[in-house]
């Protein structure tokens, strides 16, 4: 594996005419802008390019110009040589094999290079070529790079739209690391190229939900707890509160930033119980390393934003995920073992939100 430049992935393009993209399971607004702008860059440019997924976009992203053209991978053989055909593949957002779901083994073994494109932490040694920066805000960023080394002239509408999607999304609508005077200028080009207006991108994407979607967030602020004085809260989604409120798991997408919202809380943690484990949600805020934490249970991600899952029931993971705390938000190991609150300083989001607006 070498660390590879633009020149690099411009060269890769330039040499072959079919190409093969995909991303992460359970793609995201990064994911998904990055595989539509780079699809739309390289037909522009003449190639024939095939962008498929272990699974579908998510409910808030079906609007994206051009995400109906990425496939959901289902094992067949016509996918399968779309994959053995391709003179290189791209993996875009995501740097191990276990985050391709079903489409980590076509991929690992596919006979063209394989490139990364990715701006997460510890990227695995099997790519032939990465272009990798953990600097930048998002994959989109970099794919505007790329794009913007070849002839910035081929952003139009729809690859503008995708990649200020990825952008956007990634930032936190452009509050986390990495927003910089430069990601500013970039994001100018981008709206001005693509005559975008940003309110409606993010109204979009972050705006609507469905009845049953707003029954399942009551619910699930009902559960918001605070832990280790009050640094960390949870907040949990059940099978049985999907069945009750007839909501998707997409729907949870963004619960998290509710209870990171609470005064003096600097992380925050989603559990969302599936019928093979638990799926963890990290967000946080400043310095404090959820990326680090998500590792310690075999996921990763950002600084401020990570995920993980774990083949375990509710109970037992979010207790050892919550008892782990300690040690990446800077609470002295004596709490380590008890990081909950006790019974009387737990105060649920409802009473916390009631004293923030009599404030006001």
């Amino acid at each position: 594996m070498t660390q590879g430049t633009l020149t690099d992935i411009l060269s890769l393009v330039e040499k072959h005419d079919r190409l093969f993209l995909t991303s992460h399971v359970r793609p995201d607004g990064d994911s998904l802008g990055s595989e539509v702008a780079f699809a739309g860059f390289l037909a522009k440019l003449g190639k024939q390019v095939t962008v498929l997924n272990s699974g579908p976009p998510p409910m808030n992203m079906e609007w994206l110009p051009g995400v109906r053209d990425i496939g959901v991978f289902d094992g067949s053989l016509a996918h399968r040589q779309c994959i053995d055909e391709a003179g290189a593949v791209f993996v875009l957002d995501t740097n191990a094999e276990n985050r391709l779901g079903k489409l980590a083994g076509p991929v690992r073994g596919a006979r063209g290079p394989k490139a990364l494109i990715d701006h997460h932490t510890h990227p695995e040694d099997w790519f032939d070529v990465r272009y990798v920066s953990t600097a930048v805000s998002s994959t989109g960023e970099l794919i505007y790079e790329i794009i913007a080394a070849c002839d910035p002239d081929l952003i139009d509408v729809r690859i503008a739209t995708a990649l200020y999607t990825a952008i956007m999304t990634d930032t936190g609508s452009f509050r986390y690391q990495g927003v910089t005077p430069k990601l500013h200028r970039i994001v100018a080009d981008i709206i001005e190229r693509g005559a975008i207006v940003p309110g409606l991108v993010h109204s979009a994407i972050f705006d609507h939900r469905s009845m049953e979607g707003l029954y399942l967030l009551g619910q699930a602020l009902e559960t918001v707890r605070l832990y280790c004085g009050g640094r960390v809260a949870a907040i949990t989604v059940t099978p049985r509160m999907l069945e009750d409120t007839g909501a998707s798991s997409e729907e949870t997408e963004g619960f998290v930033n509710f209870a990171l919202s609470i005064d003096h809380v600097e992380a925050a943690v989603l559990f969302l119980e599936t019928a093979k484990g638990t799926k963890m949600s990290f967000r946080s805020q400043g310095d404090i390393p959820v990326d680090k934490w998500a590792r310690a249970f075999g996921g990763g991600g950002h600084k401020n934003a990570s995920g993980a899952f774990l083949l375990e029931p509710l109970e037992k993971a979010r207790d050892k995920v919550l008892r782990a705390a300690p040690r990446y938000i800077g609470v002295s190991a004596s709490n380590e073992n008890d990081p909950a609150l006790s019974t009387e300083d737990v105060a649920d989001l409802a009473s916390l939100l009631e004293t923030r607006f009599k404030k006001r």
